[in-house]
Protein backbone atom coordinates (compact mmCIF):
# COMPACT_ATOMS: atom_id res chain seq x y z
CA UNK A 1 0.00 0.00 0.00
CA UNK A 2 1.72 3.54 -0.93
CA UNK A 3 2.01 5.52 2.23
CA UNK A 4 1.21 8.37 1.00
CA UNK A 5 -1.66 7.74 -0.38
CA UNK A 6 -2.85 6.29 3.18
CA UNK A 7 -1.82 8.78 4.91
CA UNK A 8 -3.70 11.63 2.38
CA UNK A 9 -6.85 9.36 2.73
CA UNK A 10 -6.85 9.41 6.51
CA UNK A 11 -6.17 13.37 6.61
CA UNK A 12 -8.84 13.70 4.38
CA UNK A 13 -11.10 11.61 6.41
CA UNK A 14 -10.35 13.47 9.56
CA UNK A 15 -11.12 16.80 7.87
CA UNK A 16 -14.83 15.49 6.71
CA UNK A 17 -15.38 14.44 9.80
CA UNK A 18 -14.12 17.69 11.87
CA UNK A 19 -16.37 19.77 9.07
CA UNK A 20 -19.18 17.62 9.57
CA UNK A 21 -19.28 18.45 13.68
CA UNK A 22 -18.54 21.75 13.21
CA UNK A 23 -21.21 22.87 10.48
CA UNK A 24 -23.40 20.51 11.71
CA UNK A 25 -23.28 22.07 14.92
CA UNK A 26 -23.61 25.95 13.48
CA UNK A 27 -27.65 25.59 13.82
CA UNK A 28 -27.61 24.94 17.83
CA UNK A 29 -25.48 27.40 18.32
CA UNK A 30 -27.30 30.18 16.21
CA UNK A 31 -30.11 28.65 18.42
CA UNK A 32 -28.62 29.66 21.68
CA UNK A 33 -27.51 33.30 20.44
CA UNK A 34 -30.96 33.76 19.52
CA UNK A 35 -32.18 33.04 23.51
CA UNK A 36 -30.54 36.66 23.96
CA UNK A 37 -29.84 38.37 20.88
CA UNK A 38 -31.92 39.42 17.60
CA UNK A 39 -31.42 37.43 14.41
CA UNK A 40 -29.30 40.62 13.03
CA UNK A 41 -27.06 40.66 16.39
CA UNK A 42 -26.33 36.92 15.74
CA UNK A 43 -25.76 37.95 12.01
CA UNK A 44 -23.44 40.66 12.63
CA UNK A 45 -21.11 39.57 15.67
CA UNK A 46 -20.74 36.28 13.62
CA UNK A 47 -19.19 38.30 10.72
CA UNK A 48 -16.70 39.96 13.06
CA UNK A 49 -15.79 37.43 14.71
CA UNK A 50 -14.81 35.19 12.18
CA UNK A 51 -13.25 38.26 10.29
CA UNK A 52 -11.32 38.68 13.29
CA UNK A 53 -9.75 35.69 13.45
CA UNK A 54 -8.37 35.62 9.80
CA UNK A 55 -7.40 39.52 10.29
CA UNK A 56 -3.44 38.01 10.37
CA UNK A 57 -3.80 36.15 6.80
CA UNK A 58 -6.12 39.31 5.28
CA UNK A 59 -4.67 42.24 6.40
CA UNK A 60 -0.74 41.40 4.70
CA UNK A 61 -2.54 40.61 1.42
CA UNK A 62 -4.76 43.79 0.62
CA UNK A 63 -2.41 46.02 -0.90
CA UNK A 64 -1.80 43.32 -3.10
CA UNK A 65 -5.05 43.42 -3.99
CA UNK A 66 -6.15 45.23 -7.71
CA UNK A 67 -9.41 47.82 -7.58
CA UNK A 68 -11.52 45.31 -9.71
CA UNK A 69 -10.19 42.30 -7.09
CA UNK A 70 -11.58 44.53 -4.07
CA UNK A 71 -14.74 45.26 -5.83
CA UNK A 72 -14.78 41.34 -6.67
CA UNK A 73 -14.27 40.33 -3.08
CA UNK A 74 -16.77 42.88 -1.25
CA UNK A 75 -19.73 40.79 -3.75
CA UNK A 76 -18.55 37.57 -2.71
CA UNK A 77 -18.28 38.46 0.79
CA UNK A 78 -21.54 39.86 0.56
CA UNK A 79 -23.27 36.85 -1.04
CA UNK A 80 -21.24 34.09 -0.10
CA UNK A 81 -20.97 35.35 4.25
CA UNK A 82 -22.85 38.35 4.80
CA UNK A 83 -26.25 37.80 3.63
CA UNK A 84 -26.23 34.27 4.84
CA UNK A 85 -25.52 34.90 8.16
CA UNK A 86 -28.54 37.32 9.11
CA UNK A 87 -30.92 34.63 6.74
CA UNK A 88 -30.37 31.75 8.81
CA UNK A 89 -30.91 33.40 12.32
CA UNK A 90 -34.39 35.07 10.65
CA UNK A 91 -35.22 31.12 9.79
CA UNK A 92 -34.37 29.79 12.93
CA UNK A 93 -37.20 32.18 14.64
CA UNK A 94 -39.54 30.04 13.19
CA UNK A 95 -38.33 26.77 12.34
CA UNK A 96 -36.14 24.00 14.38
CA UNK A 97 -32.06 23.88 14.12
CA UNK A 98 -32.40 20.36 13.07
CA UNK A 99 -34.48 21.10 9.99
CA UNK A 100 -32.75 24.53 8.94
CA UNK A 101 -29.50 21.89 9.10
CA UNK A 102 -31.43 19.66 6.59
CA UNK A 103 -32.83 22.63 4.37
CA UNK A 104 -29.04 24.09 4.33
CA UNK A 105 -28.36 21.01 2.34
CA UNK A 106 -29.84 22.13 -1.03
CA UNK A 107 -27.05 24.01 -1.66
CA UNK A 108 -25.65 21.55 -4.37
CA UNK A 109 -28.89 21.37 -5.86
CA UNK A 110 -28.94 25.69 -6.86
CA UNK A 111 -25.44 25.49 -7.95
CA UNK A 112 -26.68 23.45 -10.29
CA UNK A 113 -30.17 25.42 -11.08
CA UNK A 114 -28.48 28.70 -11.09
CA UNK A 115 -25.54 27.53 -13.35
CA UNK A 116 -27.95 26.23 -16.02
CA UNK A 117 -30.13 29.87 -15.59
CA UNK A 118 -27.68 32.27 -15.61
CA UNK A 119 -24.45 31.24 -16.28
CA UNK A 120 -24.96 28.60 -19.09
CA UNK A 121 -23.71 25.21 -17.70
CA UNK A 122 -26.04 22.43 -18.37
CA UNK A 123 -28.09 20.50 -16.64
CA UNK A 124 -28.87 17.16 -16.90
CA UNK A 125 -31.74 14.57 -16.56
CA UNK A 126 -30.56 13.21 -13.40
CA UNK A 127 -30.16 16.64 -11.67
CA UNK A 128 -33.00 17.92 -12.57
CA UNK A 129 -34.65 14.16 -10.59
CA UNK A 130 -32.76 15.31 -7.53
CA UNK A 131 -34.42 18.73 -7.91
CA UNK A 132 -37.80 17.44 -7.83
CA UNK A 133 -37.15 14.64 -5.18
CA UNK A 134 -35.78 17.49 -2.82
CA UNK A 135 -38.25 19.89 -3.91
CA UNK A 136 -41.26 17.36 -2.49
CA UNK A 137 -38.58 17.10 0.67
CA UNK A 138 -38.99 20.63 1.62
CA UNK A 139 -42.98 21.00 0.59
CA UNK A 140 -43.32 18.14 3.71
CA UNK A 141 -40.87 19.87 5.59
CA UNK A 142 -42.45 22.92 5.65
CA UNK A 143 -46.30 21.79 5.66
CA UNK A 144 -46.22 19.00 8.23
CA UNK A 145 -47.80 19.99 11.46
CA UNK A 146 -46.52 19.14 14.73
CA UNK A 147 -50.23 17.86 15.28
CA UNK A 148 -50.19 15.49 12.58
CA UNK A 149 -51.41 15.73 8.95
CA UNK A 150 -50.30 18.22 6.56
CA UNK A 151 -51.28 22.60 6.32
CA UNK A 152 -52.52 23.99 3.00
CA UNK A 153 -49.57 25.42 0.38
CA UNK A 154 -51.27 28.79 2.04
CA UNK A 155 -50.16 28.33 5.19
CA UNK A 156 -47.03 27.08 4.64
CA UNK A 157 -44.30 28.13 6.81
CA UNK A 158 -42.71 30.98 5.21
CA UNK A 159 -39.58 30.97 6.77
CA UNK A 160 -38.36 28.09 5.02
CA UNK A 161 -37.57 30.30 2.31
CA UNK A 162 -34.99 32.17 3.95
CA UNK A 163 -32.60 29.30 4.12
CA UNK A 164 -33.74 28.64 0.48
CA UNK A 165 -32.75 32.35 -0.19
CA UNK A 166 -29.28 31.61 1.52
CA UNK A 167 -28.71 28.67 -0.71
CA UNK A 168 -29.13 30.48 -3.84
CA UNK A 169 -26.45 33.27 -2.41
CA UNK A 170 -23.95 30.07 -2.10
CA UNK A 171 -24.95 29.31 -5.23
CA UNK A 172 -24.25 32.48 -6.73
CA UNK A 173 -21.25 33.02 -5.27
CA UNK A 174 -19.65 29.50 -6.21
CA UNK A 175 -20.12 30.58 -9.78
CA UNK A 176 -19.20 33.99 -8.97
CA UNK A 177 -15.96 32.77 -7.82
CA UNK A 178 -15.24 30.64 -10.39
CA UNK A 179 -16.04 33.52 -13.28
CA UNK A 180 -13.93 36.36 -11.62
CA UNK A 181 -10.88 34.43 -9.05
CA UNK A 182 -8.33 32.90 -11.45
CA UNK A 183 -5.69 34.17 -9.79
CA UNK A 184 -6.50 34.54 -5.52
CA UNK A 185 -6.20 31.78 -3.91
CA UNK A 186 -8.83 29.55 -2.01
CA UNK A 187 -7.02 31.30 1.40
CA UNK A 188 -7.12 34.53 0.30
CA UNK A 189 -10.56 34.87 -1.16
CA UNK A 190 -12.27 33.53 2.08
CA UNK A 191 -10.21 35.72 4.25
CA UNK A 192 -10.68 38.93 2.52
CA UNK A 193 -13.65 38.55 1.65
CA UNK A 194 -14.77 38.54 5.14
CA UNK A 195 -12.74 41.54 5.79
CA UNK A 196 -14.20 43.39 2.91
CA UNK A 197 -17.64 42.65 4.96
CA UNK A 198 -16.16 43.62 8.54
CA UNK A 199 -16.98 46.99 8.44
CA UNK A 200 -20.71 46.62 7.21
CA UNK A 201 -21.07 44.03 10.51
CA UNK A 202 -19.40 46.58 12.69
CA UNK A 203 -21.47 49.33 11.85
CA UNK A 204 -24.68 47.62 11.96
CA UNK A 205 -23.70 45.83 15.11
CA UNK A 206 -22.84 48.79 17.15
CA UNK A 207 -24.90 51.45 15.39
CA UNK A 208 -28.45 49.94 14.14
CA UNK A 209 -28.69 47.42 17.16
CA UNK A 210 -28.85 46.96 20.56
CA UNK A 211 -26.10 44.61 21.51
CA UNK A 212 -23.92 46.88 23.43
CA UNK A 213 -27.27 47.82 25.92
CA UNK A 214 -28.20 43.99 26.14
CA UNK A 215 -24.41 42.93 26.99
CA UNK A 216 -24.09 45.50 29.80
CA UNK A 217 -27.81 45.01 30.77
CA UNK A 218 -28.70 40.82 30.01
CA UNK A 219 -27.53 38.05 32.71
CA UNK A 220 -26.92 35.36 29.84
CA UNK A 221 -25.62 37.93 27.64
CA UNK A 222 -22.10 36.74 27.67
CA UNK A 223 -23.44 32.95 27.94
CA UNK A 224 -24.86 33.66 24.05
CA UNK A 225 -22.02 35.35 23.08
CA UNK A 226 -19.57 32.64 23.54
CA UNK A 227 -21.27 30.73 21.36
CA UNK A 228 -22.01 32.92 18.92
CA UNK A 229 -18.08 33.45 19.20
CA UNK A 230 -17.52 30.35 18.52
CA UNK A 231 -19.94 30.24 15.64
CA UNK A 232 -17.91 32.91 13.72
CA UNK A 233 -14.09 32.02 15.20
CA UNK A 234 -15.05 28.31 14.53
CA UNK A 235 -18.21 27.36 12.33
CA UNK A 236 -17.47 30.14 9.84
CA UNK A 237 -13.22 31.13 9.94
CA UNK A 238 -11.76 27.71 10.82
CA UNK A 239 -14.21 25.96 8.82
CA UNK A 240 -13.30 28.00 5.68
CA UNK A 241 -9.15 27.36 5.90
CA UNK A 242 -9.78 23.26 6.49
CA UNK A 243 -12.26 22.92 3.48
CA UNK A 244 -9.70 24.69 1.61
CA UNK A 245 -7.40 22.49 2.60
CA UNK A 246 -9.53 19.45 1.90
CA UNK A 247 -10.52 20.57 -1.72
CA UNK A 248 -6.72 20.89 -1.91
CA UNK A 249 -6.00 17.63 -1.10
CA UNK A 250 -9.27 15.37 -1.99
CA UNK A 251 -11.48 14.79 -5.07
CA UNK A 252 -14.34 17.20 -5.72
CA UNK A 253 -17.21 14.67 -5.05
CA UNK A 254 -15.07 13.63 -1.58
CA UNK A 255 -15.49 16.95 -0.51
CA UNK A 256 -19.14 16.87 -1.47
CA UNK A 257 -19.90 14.25 1.11
CA UNK A 258 -20.06 17.01 3.79
CA UNK A 259 -23.52 17.92 2.30
CA UNK A 260 -24.99 14.79 3.39
CA UNK A 261 -23.39 14.65 6.61
CA UNK A 262 -24.17 18.13 7.85
CA UNK A 263 -27.68 17.43 8.20
CA UNK A 264 -27.19 14.02 10.40
CA UNK A 265 -24.84 16.39 13.37
CA UNK A 266 -28.11 19.23 12.85
CA UNK A 267 -30.48 16.55 13.35
CA UNK A 268 -28.93 15.17 16.22
CA UNK A 269 -28.07 18.06 18.28
CA UNK A 270 -32.28 19.54 17.87
CA UNK A 271 -33.04 15.94 19.02
CA UNK A 272 -30.50 16.38 22.00
CA UNK A 273 -32.26 19.81 22.55
CA UNK A 274 -35.54 18.45 23.05
CA UNK A 275 -36.61 19.33 19.34
CA UNK A 276 -40.08 17.26 18.09
CA UNK A 277 -39.24 15.72 14.62
CA UNK A 278 -42.15 13.59 13.59
CA UNK A 279 -42.72 10.74 11.08
CA UNK A 280 -43.66 13.20 8.22
CA UNK A 281 -40.63 15.31 8.88
CA UNK A 282 -38.39 12.25 8.39
CA UNK A 283 -40.11 11.39 4.96
CA UNK A 284 -39.14 15.27 4.46
CA UNK A 285 -35.78 14.70 5.74
CA UNK A 286 -35.14 11.55 3.57
CA UNK A 287 -36.58 13.01 0.58
CA UNK A 288 -34.24 16.32 0.91
CA UNK A 289 -30.98 14.28 1.32
CA UNK A 290 -32.30 11.43 -1.76
CA UNK A 291 -32.95 14.39 -4.17
CA UNK A 292 -29.60 16.04 -3.06
CA UNK A 293 -27.76 12.36 -3.68
CA UNK A 294 -29.05 11.82 -6.85
CA UNK A 295 -28.84 15.43 -8.19
CA UNK A 296 -24.75 15.11 -7.38
CA UNK A 297 -23.86 11.31 -7.27
CA UNK A 298 -20.83 10.28 -9.98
Amino acid sequence: MDTTTSENSLKNWILLVVLTLIWGSSFILIKRGLEVFSPGEVGAYRMVAAASLLLPLSLPRLRQLSKTQVKNLLITGMLGSFIPAFLFPIAQTQLSSSLTGVLNALTPLFVVLSGALFFNTSITKRNGIGLVIAFLGVLVLVTFKESGGWDSLSQINAYALYVIAACVCYSFNLHFIKARFTKLKSIEISSISLLMILPFALIYLFGGTQFSYKMATHPDAWEALGYVTLLGMVGTATALVLFNIMIKNASPFFASLVTYTIPIVAIMWGVLDGEVLLLGHYFGIAAVILGVWVGNRK
